[in-house]
């Protein structure tokens, strides 16, 4: 039986958006409502102390589509799938489905495989998250400058001092400086692949937010999973699990991308995205 048949009646959520756009904190904030994301999840890691609450079996049929660009910084969505990889990604969701009536997950990379996920999955609801280019960029770098930090913290005492009072606010400028415009290219991609999702979908099928907007909008977009959508879930507090003091410092990215023309077409996407927002 194909896949869409079989869902018809489970209610499944895509959460979706970017690296480093709010999507951990908007899951950690599902979990604890009680939607089911996974039986197992990623734990912390350098930027993500709480949590990642991705859904193992999705990150690693993406990383294992992705290759050798597992992290997902890639220019372009995965156009296309063998039938072993169709029929791989088809009998997970199908699992899934025979496990749970409702459940939904969340995985970064999910935004370069929607084209799939919505033949795979035609009824699906989407949560779609979108972050300023300048900020998700910036936390991008600094998640970049944290690991170099766990390195030379774990030297010798000459070498921990020399990096903190020396090296490294050398580094972070040329983490900037060589860094910046990839990952600008990466974030339009992603963005532009939600956008496409967007516009492809019914009106009733979607909603879209940005982090900022999660403190005082959590309880609205709740009324749409549970009252609109019909998801069987409990409130729970999100000023309970956000916290504010792990967001990383935000550089200005701006003067260290080259192409101009790159942070117009960011700059487009994001109006137009957010622009679906309500």
């Amino acid at each position: 039986m194909d896949t869409a048949n079989e869902a018809l009646d489970n209610k499944i959520l895509i959460i979706a958006g970017m690296h480093r756009s709010g999507t951990s904190v908007l899951s950690q904030w599902l979990y604890n409502c009680g939607l089911h994301l996974g039986d197992r999840l990623l734990g912390p890691a350098i930027g993500n102390a709480e949590g990642h609450f991705e859904d193992m079996d999705f990150l690693q049929y993406h990383e294992e589509i992705l290759g050798e660009n597992a992290f997902g910084y890639v220019h372009a969505p995965i156009s296309a799938l063998s039938v072993y990889q169709k029929e791989k990604l088809r009998s997970v969701i199908s699992f899934k489905n025979t496990l749970q009536r409702e459940w939904g997950w969340k995985e970064p990379r999910t935004c370069l495989f929607l084209d799939h996920y919505q033949a795979l999955i035609p009824n699906a609801y989407y949560l779609i998250i979108i972050r300023n280019y300048g900020e998700t960029v910036s936390s991008l770098i600094q998640r970049d400058l944290k690991e170099l930090d766990k390195y030379y913290l774990s030297k010798s005492w000459f070498s921990r001092q020399n990096w903190k009072n020396r090296k490294r606010s050398r580094r972070a400028k040329e983490l900037y400086a060589t860094t910046a415009e990839f990952y600008l290219k990466v974030w339009i991609t992603y963005n532009e692949a939600l956008l496409k999702a967007i516009e492809s979908l019914p009106a009733g099928q979607f909603i879209v937010t940005d982090p900022s907007r999660l403190t005082e909008h959590s309880t609205k977009i709740f009324s749409r999973l549970s009252c609109e959508w019909g998801f069987s879930l409990q409130y729970a507090d999100f000023n309970k699990i956000y916290k504010k003091a792990l967001l990383s410092e935000v550089t200005a990215i701006d003067p260290f991308v080259s192409n101009k023309m790159l942070l117009d077409k960011a700059r487009s996407l994001e109006t137009k995205i957010k622009s679906h927002m309500s």
